[in-house]
């Protein structure tokens, strides 16, 4: 799924460079399920980026299901991030004015999907999240755990062949984050995606095939 040879990230801040990821050379197989661990602001939210398509490398190369980013233009990038990968935020990003079924829905507009197809399609995604009754609520209407899965359906929805979750359980009391991480787990063996977490919480990185830690940009796998 992911091929990373020598990617370094470099930013400038004011007067100096930061190096947010530091000559990484990594491979994600198709359907493995990732935890990525690491102190704050050691190049976790970098690294999603780039295997999100969100950003491009200073130096070195990745691959994305087979294509160089490097070669792709911005639309082509941008046709990736909404045909392949599916993103699951901390803090939801639900629009507030707006129902569950619709937020939903919001995911399938980039790919031209007709509004009757983009009503079933959201409706069976929030079904497969157990919240098919909860379609016309509100995010306010719908608690913490409630919102997280309405965003994971609205990432599921595209059908991606990649789900990236930033802190999916960040926000969640211990009984909720692992109703979420339950959910995550059993999506991810009945749909076959390939499945990334970052996570400060030991307990949910410990459910991952692969674990992996990044400290000063530099990437080690936990045996």
């Amino acid at each position: 799924m992911y091929e990373l040879l020598n990617a370094t990230k470099r930013y400038k801040q004011k007067n100096r460079e930061i190096t947010a990821l530091n000559d990484v050379t990594l491979s994600i197989k198709t359907g493995d399920m990732v935890a990525i661990q690491g102190p704050t602001g050691g190049g976790k939210s970098t690294l999603l980026q780039l295997l999100g398509g969100l950003d491009r490398p200073t130096s070195g190369g990745i691959d994305i299901d087979g294509r160089d980013i490097e070669k792709l233009g911005d639309n082509q990038l941008a046709e990736i991030r909404a045909k392949l990968v599916g993103f699951v935020f901390q803090n939801f990003n639900l629009i507030p004015t707006l129902s569950a079924i619709e937020n939903v829905e919001l995911a399938l507009v980039p790919l031209g999907v007709k509004k009757a197809e983009r009503k079933t399609r959201a409706l069976a995604a929030l079904e497969s999240v157990s919240l098919g009754d909860r379609a016309d609520h509100l995010p306010t209407e719908l608690s913490g755990g409630q919102q997280q899965r309405v965003a994971i359906a609205r990432a599921l929805v595209k059908e991606p062949a990649v789900l990236l979750a930033d802190e999916p359980t960040g926000n969640l009391d211990e009984e909720t984050r692992d109703e979420i991480i339950d959910l995550l787990e059993n999506l991810w063996k009945e749909k076959g995606i390939t499945l990334i977490i970052v996570t400060h919480d030991s307990a949910v990185a410990k459910r991952a095939k692969t674990r992996l830690n990044i400290k000063n940009g530099k990437v080690t796998q936990v045996a």
